[in-house]
């Protein structure tokens, strides 16, 4: 099947959605944050494994000719790395925890907005690309929601706030992107900016 996968080009051995995993939400467990270092640490850690998984994306559909998908996920690497800088930049005067990865208070074994690895594979199709993307985002959206609606920490409530603005602009932006390709038109080269 693979060597048939391989002939027939990039996208055609994993083209339907129903694969895909559906991501931790907060239904699996609150996620209570006692102070805004621990919020920032958890923020700078989940923005950086979603760079990486990001990157790693987009090197796989590069590898086989995907362009639009490497590109979109080129760009949201770099809309992580940009955001990973800004909670940095917030972290700036404080001690911020050094967290070990079981420290970390996900609903899954991994960042929610860590792209699922099997995503890495360049013979999925367009269509699971871009639903990997989304669910990746959509998952950091739920995380972030779910610190906001549980904090009483009014500086963690501002932080997260805006950080499930941004979320929910790339959420938005990648269901626009879905539906361009299911209506068959070509994707923009360009995100829009979140």
């Amino acid at each position: 099947m693979v060597a048939q996968a391989r002939r027939q080009g990039c996208g055609e051995r994993l083209t339907t959605a129903t694969a895909v995993a559906t991501p931790a939400t907060a239904e699996q467990g609150e996620t209570t944050m006692e102070t805004v270092e621990e919020f920032l640490a958890h923020s700078i850690k989940l923005e950086q494994e979603a760079a990486l998984r990001f990157g790693q994306l987009a090197d796989a559909m590069d590898s086989c000719g995907n362009k639009e998908v490497s590109k979109l996920f080129r760009q949201l690497a770099d809309y992580s790395r940009m955001h990973q800088a800004d909670a940095q930049a917030r972290a700036g005067f404080r001690d911020i925890p050094q967290m070990e990865p079981g420290d970390f208070k996900w609903p899954g074994l991994e960042s929610p907005e860590a792209a699922a690895i099997w995503g890495t594979d360049p013979f999925i199709g367009r269509d699971l690309a871009l639903q990997i993307a989304l669910e990746a985002e959509t998952g950091a959206f739920d995380w972030y929601k779910n610190v906001l609606d549980t904090t009483d920490n009014p500086e963690i409530k501002m932080l997260a706030k805006e950080f499930v603005e941004e979320e929910s602009g790339h959420v938005a932006e990648l269901h626009r992107w879905i539906a361009l390709h299911k209506a068959g038109k070509p994707l923009p080269m360009e995100i829009v900016p979140f």
